[in-house]
């Protein structure tokens, strides 16, 4: 498995979970019974990040690193509530890293 491709998905998942999490806040998306997709994302994209950031354990390939940082707002998300500016700010303050990441990954992707 390619390095790049795992941080490619966790990227994206991360992304569509931060468009629809914005969605719905916002009023543009209404999930109505099927609030539980945001959640199915969210899983998603720990379960990818994860398996994103183990290549430092199998591949040369170290953009790992750059998303290890994004394990603890991943972490603290479920702790925040859904209601009020601390859920969106902690999941946009992941951000940076998965950018960094997916980044690092593609230009060292030779490397592998």
């Amino acid at each position: 498995m390619q390095p790049a491709l795992l941080f490619t998905a966790a990227a994206a998942s991360y992304t569509a979970n931060c468009a629809l999490g914005a969605g719905v806040a916002t009023g543009v998306v209404r999930t109505g019974r099927a609030h539980w997709v945001h959640h199915a994302l969210y899983i998603s994209t720990v379960v990818l990040s994860a398996g994103a950031a183990s290549s430092l354990l199998w591949s040369r390939n170290r953009a790992g690193l750059a998303l290890l940082p994004a394990a603890v707002p991943l972490a603290l998300i479920p702790y925040l509530g859904s209601h009020g500016a601390r859920h969106p700010i902690v999941a946009l303050s992941a951000a940076p890293f998965f950018a960094a990441s997916l980044i690092t990954a593609w230009r060292t992707r030779g490397t592998a």
